[in-house]
Parts: structure tokens; C-alpha cells; sequence
């Protein structure tokens, strides 16, 4: 592994969000935005508030390489959509373990979720 890589999983481990930075599926623009994510060994998991009506997951799955940016430490990785329902179920248990009841809260569609692999 990668000495960059150990930093950004350093860096992701104390971050409760990132930005991630897509592109965009009909500009072709660069849009950041700030996300939650949980960190499980080498993998990135992202949970889009709107499900799959969220914008940026709808530009990841046209252009599945992303930007992701935890306080200065940045990498580009390649990112998956997740459709199986049992899979976006274990993704969402991720997050109420990491983030608490507020997950309910703040997401209003679970039927998608976004994997990428720091390597």
C-alpha cells in the first residue's frame, strides 16, 4: 500500500465528512460536495441523502471516477454503485453505527449506496 494512501485512511479515520468531487454527466464540470462516509478497512462507503435521485450519485454512476478530499489529504479512486437491497441495507447499518439515530433523519431514500476502494 501506497504511503498516500495509509494518510488518506489516517485522516478518513478521524473525519466524521469528505467532499467528494464528481463530474459532472451533462456539464462536464467538477462539483464538489460534502458527504458522510464510513471507512471499513480499505473501502469508502457513501450513502446518497436522496438515494438514487441524488445528483452526484446520478453523475458517479456516467463517470464512476471520483475525487474524494478528507481535510487536505485527496486521491482519486473508482467508485461502484450498490444496488442489491441487502447490501444498501449492511451499508446503511454502517452508518447508524457511525453517525447515530440522525441517519433517519438526514436520508430520506435507501436504495442505493457507493463503494470505492482506496488501493
Amino acid at each position: 500500500m501506497a504511503k498516500g494512501s495509509n494518510a488518506l485512511k489516517d485522516r478518513l479515520s478521524r473525519s466524521r465528512e469528505i467532499n467528494i468531487i464528481v463530474t459532472g454527466r451533462k456539464s462536464g464540470r467538477t462539483i464538489s460536495n460534502p458527504v458522510w462516509f464510513v471507512l471499513d478497512g480499505d473501502k469508502v462507503y457513501l450513502l446518497p441523502v436522496k438515494g438514487s435521485d441524488t445528483q452526484w450519485y446520478k453523475n458517479m454512476v456516467k463517470r464512476p471516477s471520483i475525487g474524494i478530499d478528507a481535510r487536505g489529504e485527496e486521491a482519486d479512486l473508482q467508485a461502484a454503485p450498490i444496488t442489491d437491497p441487502a447490501q444498501v441495507a449492511s451499508v446503511v447499518d454502517k452508518f447508524r453505527a457511525k453517525y447515530g439515530a440522525d441517519v433517519k433523519k438526514y436520508y430520506s431514500k435507501f436504495d442505493v449506496a457507493v463503494v470505492a476502494e482506496i488501493g
